[in-house]
């Protein structure tokens, strides 16, 4: 049975300052740095797109002005490429502009993600809507939003994804404490804690950067203190509706096995540099000759 409104928002918090990948992102958003041939933000509006979600709010700060031209029309190079005939790259550069209405509000001052998504409560109103953090690539044969709004409609609640990580590694995420649910293949979450000690953390599950939530979690955040790091966190107001009752409460979990890649890790963002362009059709095979070549 539905038990909530449908889902058309998304909401991609961009305001991050990209500090692990300078100097490159110095004056470059880090959510531009590119992918094969895309920049990494343009997957994570992508995979919003597949999932129906035609209306995104993008929360951003100082110096991501290239976020809001990238998904702009851009009439000269437009013109430029139609002149050459160059069909291909312009029909690449008209992908972007064409993804949907984009809009955009800026975090003032970076307070932490819980604050990025409460500065999107006036657009998002009172539907429940999607969170997607841009460090995190999703392959997009992988259906992880789809089956998480799904749950949101099942369950009422809010839904949050989650992986396997080696319990030695889980301090540099949130974890989830989770039960089973009998019947269903996602879990309801019991609490949750932002980067516990190894010795401190219910459970080897982290959450990864996708979120559908109920409207509620806004009036949560807007009485939620700042946490870790001096933060208003989300994962503090989610664990307030995790523990709560009535409309809007209670936090559920996906468990996601897909392929997924922290493009804020260097490593991590490397491997899906290589492993996209792998598999292009025009220059994969190719690829996979020299790597071969190479680590030989």
């Amino acid at each position: 049975m539905t038990l909530g409104k449908s889902i058309t928002k998304a909401v991609i918090p961009a305001a991050g300052m990209g500090t692990r990948f300078l100097p490159a992102t110095k004056a470059m958003p880090k959510e531009m740095l590119p992918v094969v041939d895309r920049p990494a933000i343009q997957y994570v509006v992508e995979e919003a797109a597949r999932a129906g979600l035609d209306d995104i709010l993008m929360i951003t700060g100082r110096s991501k002005r290239a976020l809001e031209d990238h998904f702009d029309r851009e009439p000269g190079l437009e013109r430029a490429l139609e002149l050459k005939g160059d069909t291909e790259r312009l029909a690449a550069i008209h992908e972007a502009s064409e993804l949907g209405p984009i809009h955009y509000v800026r975090q003032g001052e970076a307070k932490g993600l819980g604050h990025a998504v409460l500065c999107a409560s006036q657009h998002v109103g009172d539907d429940p809507f999607a969170v997607l953090l841009g460090d995190d690539l999703i392959d997009e044969a992988e259906d992880l939003l789809t089956t998480m709004m799904e749950v949101q409609q099942k369950t009422g609640g809010s839904v949050i994804a989650l992986i396997e990580v080696d319990p030695a590694q889980i301090s540099a995420y949130g974890c989830a404490d989770v039960s089973a649910i009998d019947g269903e293949d996602f879990v309801r979450v019991k609490s949750l804690v932002e980067k516990p000690s190894v010795s401190e953390a219910p459970s080897n599950l982290a959450v990864i950067g996708r979120y559908v939530l109920h409207p509620s979690v806004f009036g949560v955040l807007e009485t939620t203190e700042p946490g870790r790091g001096g933060e208003i966190q989300l994962t503090d107001a989610l664990q307030t509706l995790a523990a709560g009752e009535g409309e809007g409460s209670g936090v559920y979990g996906v468990v996601f096995k897909g392929r997924r890649y922290d493009t804020g890790d260097k490593l991590s963002y490397l491997k899906a540099v290589i492993t996209m362009a792998s598999e292009r059709v025009e220059f994969g095979e190719e690829l996979k000759v020299w790597m071969k070549a190479f680590v030989s």
